[in-house]
C-alpha cells in the first residue's frame, strides 16, 4: 500500500484498487503505514484511499470495517496537509489539474487530492 501511495506515477488500475485493498485487509500494520505516510508527506493520499474504502464499507453495511476505517481516518485527519497533491499522477498537465479542481469529489477536495476517483467506480467494487 505504501509503495503504491508513494509512486509519482502509478497505473490507474492499481490506484483504483487501493480502496478495496484497505477495506479488505484491515489487519495491515496501520501504525507503520500512517507513520511512513506522514514521513513521506503522503498522508493525504492515504486519507483519500481510506475515505473511499469507508464509502465502500458503508455501501455494503459493514459496520466493523467502517469502525476500523473511521479510526484510521481520524488519525490522519489530525495530520492532513493543506497543500494540494495528485493521486499518484504527478505528470498531469496544468489543464488536467484545473479540470480536476473543478470536478473532483468532495472527498478528494477534503484531502486536497487531484483525482476523479470515487468509491462507486466499478473497479473499486468487489
Amino acid at each position: 500500500m505504501f509503495d503504491a501511495l508513494d509512486e509519482s506515477e502509478l497505473d490507474s488500475r492499481v490506484a483504483e484498487g487501493l480502496p478495496w485493498l484497505a477495506r479488505t485487509h484491515l489487519d495491515m500494520d496501520w501504525d507503520w503505514l500512517v507513520q511512513n505516510a506522514k514521513l513521506h508527506r503522503r498522508q493525504n493520499r492515504l486519507g483519500f484511499v481510506l475515505a473511499l474504502a469507508l464509502d465502500l464499507a458503508r455501501a455494503k453495511n459493514e459496520n466493523e470495517r467502517m469502525s476500523k476505517l473511521r479510526w484510521q481516518l481520524e488519525r490522519l485527519e489530525s495530520i492532513r496537509l493543506t497543500e494540494e497533491d495528485t493521486f499518484c499522477h504527478d505528470s498531469m498537465t496544468k489543464a488536467e489539474r484545473v479540470w480536476l479542481r473543478e470536478h473532483r469529489s468532495p472527498v478528494a477536495a477534503h484531502w486536497n487530492t487531484l483525482s476523479d476517483m470515487k468509491a462507486e467506480n466499478p473497479s473499486a467494487r468487489d
